[in-house]
């Protein structure tokens, strides 16, 4: 089943980037409002995007459960919950930064089943289900094996409250003596499946949502890394650092100190 529902997650995941690549091209034209802060943007690319997700989730399983960034939790009969984030990234995008992508995944009980991020802007779609191997644009793709701290390449991620930015900023002032360099590109969904490819040695962050990452984490899973979750800690909301086991193991205490 795990296969059928990636395969959906796919065919969902690349029409709604379609419409995304469109809307894209006449960014003046998009209504913006903000959400959580003066800097937490929302667009109606977002909001429409969603939408479609949702109309084609609701055809092929309507007794699925929907979990989404930007519209109401729907609630289902099956055991199954769709995590959608119809636009990982609103921020790159609305500034024309061709950096940002739609994350698609399902859910049971367990744990993800299967997961989908998709860059619409390269046309590299990559998926995972719980039983079988991750792929890019139907190829598999290769997890980093480099372990070493201070050759580690590091994608990281910033909220939008002043008070959980400042402790980012800690965070990242003990990491970069330590590490090769930071990488901050601006979609959570991005990072880990860039970090699935061998693009980045590990990934962290604190503050994320379920949908930032819901598709991303399996997707490093199935490529062999190590997923490691750290609860709230307020002001700032559940974080995670993912990358080969070892050098998890070294970054925990540094992001956590």
């Amino acid at each position: 089943m795990s296969e059928a529902l990636r395969q959906l997650a796919e065919d969902v995941a690349r029409e709604a980037g379609d419409g995304l690549r469109t809307a894209f091209g006449r960014l003046s034209e998009l209504q913006v409002s903000t959400k959580s802060s003066p800097s937490d943007w929302v667009s109606e690319a977002d909001t429409q995007t969603e939408e479609l997700i949702r109309a084609r989730l609701d055809a092929a399983r309507p007794d699925d459960a929907i979990l989404g960034e930007e519209g109401d939790d729907k609630p289902g009969t099956t055991g199954l919950r769709w995590v959608v984030d119809p636009l990982d990234g609103t921020v790159n995008f609305l500034f024309g930064i061709p950096i940002w992508a739609v994350s698609v995944a399902v859910e049971d009980a367990d744990g993800v089943l299967a997961g989908v991020v998709y860059d619409p802007m390269a046309d590299e779609l990559w998926s995972a289900a719980r039983d079988g191997d991750p792929a890019m644009n139907g190829a598999p793709v290769r997890s980093p094996v480099r372990a070493d701290l201070g050759t580690a390449l590091v994608a990281t991620g910033f909220g939008y409250d002043s008070a959980v930015r400042e402790r980012q900023a800690a965070v990242v002032a003990r990491l970069l003596p330590q590490v090769r360099d930071v990488r901050r590109l601006g979609s959570a969904a991005l990072d880990l499946a860039w970090l699935a490819a061998g693009r980045y040695d590990a990934y962290y962050e604190f503050g994320i949502n379920h949908w930032d990452v819901a598709a991303g984490a399996l997707i490093c899973e199935r490529a062999g890394l190590a997923v490691h979750h750290f609860p709230a800690d307020p002001p700032a909301g559940p974080g995670m650092v993912a990358g080969a086991a070892a050098l998890v193991e070294a970054l925990v205490p540094i992001l956590t100190d």
